[in-house]
């Protein structure tokens, strides 16, 4: 049986996961468990899962739920350090990474640091601290497993090839809720409109970005750095149907793709028991009911947070981690109606242009141009509020 702590189990990602454990309990065993707020739905998972230790990163949430608990013999954490003591925990080998934004950095990165396997679900700490995360991987010999759906798919058409006969991967997107809506109509689009996603149930934040193709800027960045291939070798294909999940081509022009119907699950028992596969009752993918499968080219002035995820991948060290906290503070703006759809992107550009790039020599650089960014999107907020 695989022992695991599950970091961010609240969400899409974390309640997918559970789900999973559910279905399998003589392959699987939840150790830690941690989340955001959302102490009611985290006393639920203690309640049916039963770890021995978790951590709410809102000390008043943490509160609540240790008053919830009384009856469990639950160790109850607080705080981001506690966050962190959970993914520091000793005995799990996999460690499942799903805390959203750049949150999931820090307890991400004490996994690894305590040797164990990552299934990595979100894509901040590869966007921050990329080149950082692989070093850390590698020194300490595990792994990290993609979870999301897209490299899972990269990763699945790698597996029994040769990386030096790679000439490109394609990461396909699905174009998001706002595809057919014209460029006007999309500058004053309401949050409402913008999070009805045809094809995924994700969270509000992933499915803004998927609105904007910021989803798709920050795989790009953190596709460079899961398989060590340069942004020049990483192509975004619009894929409206969201059945193949991505693509590589080899040097001979052979390509393999991964297929499926959109759907989690998939990607995450994948990376939970790799290298096997467990048996899903999921329904199968009926090509010849789906009739075709159509492509398009992304157009980088319509969706301009794409170009801004290559933009921060060519200036390198800092500048990637400075993008994704801009984006963070412009999405949370735009969703509380403080900013109009179409200035996303000109606050992340703003934040970017503003920055003074350092290389990314320690850890520290990156959170500190963290801290520096959010700082300066939100005074281009605060001055757009006005």
């Amino acid at each position: 049986m695989k022992e695991i702590v599950l970091l961010g189990s609240t969400g899409s990602i974390g309640t997918n996961t559970l789900d999973i454990v559910d279905r399998f309990p003589d392959e699987f065993r939840v150790v830690g468990l941690t989340a955001g707020s959302n102490d009611e739905k985290l006393e639920e998972q203690i309640r049916r899962f039963r770890p021995s230790l978790v951590a709410m990163a809102d000390p008043a949430a943490a509160a609540r739920l240790r008053d919830r608990c009384r009856d469990l013999t639950v160790k109850i954490l607080s705080g981001p350090e506690g966050v962190a003591e959970v993914a520091r925990v000793p005995g799990p080998a996999l460690a499942i990474s799903a805390i959203v934004g750049a949150a999931g950095l820090l307890p991400t990165l004490s996994a690894i640091r305590t040797g164990k396997h990552v299934a990595l679900a979100n894509k901040e700490p590869m966007v921050m601290a990329g080149q950082l995360m692989r070093e850390e991987a590698q020194a300490r010999g595990v792994r990290i497993l993609p979870v999301d759906s897209e490299h899972s798919a990269i990763f699945q058409s790698l597996e029994g090839h040769r990386r030096e006969d790679v000439r490109k991967i394609v990461l396909t997107a699905s174009g998001g809720p706002l595809w057919e809506m014209s460029p006007a109509d999309m500058q004053d689009v309401k949050p409402e409109r913008a999070l009805k996603h045809p094809n995924w149930k994700m969270g509000a934040k992933i499915t803004i970005d998927s609105a904007t193709l910021m989803n798709k800027g920050l795989e790009v960045i953190e596709a460079r750095w899961l398989f060590d291939i340069p942004a020049s070798q990483i192509e975004v294909l619009v894929h409206r149907e969201s059945i193949i999940h991505s693509l590589v081509e080899y040097s001979d022009r052979s390509i393999i793709a991964q297929l499926g119907l959109p759907d989690m699950r998939t990607p995450i028992s994948y990376a939970m028991k790799y290298p096997e596969r467990l048996v899903l009752d999921l329904p199968s993918l009926d090509l010849a009911d789906i009739g075709k499968l159509t492509f398009h080219r992304p157009d980088h002035d319509r969706f301009p947070c794409l170009r801004l995820g290559y933009d921060s991948l060519a200036a390198g060290g800092t500048m990637p981690a400075t993008l994704n906290a801009a984006n963070e503070v412009a999405v949370e703006a735009f969703l509380n109606g403080g900013i109009r759809f179409g200035e996303i992107a000109e606050i992340i550009r703003a934040t970017m242009e503003s920055h003074t790039r350092r290389e990314l020599e320690c850890l520290e650089n990156a959170l500190e141009a963290d801290r520096w960014a959010r700082e300066k999107a939100l005074s281009l907020v605060t001055a757009l509020a006005r």
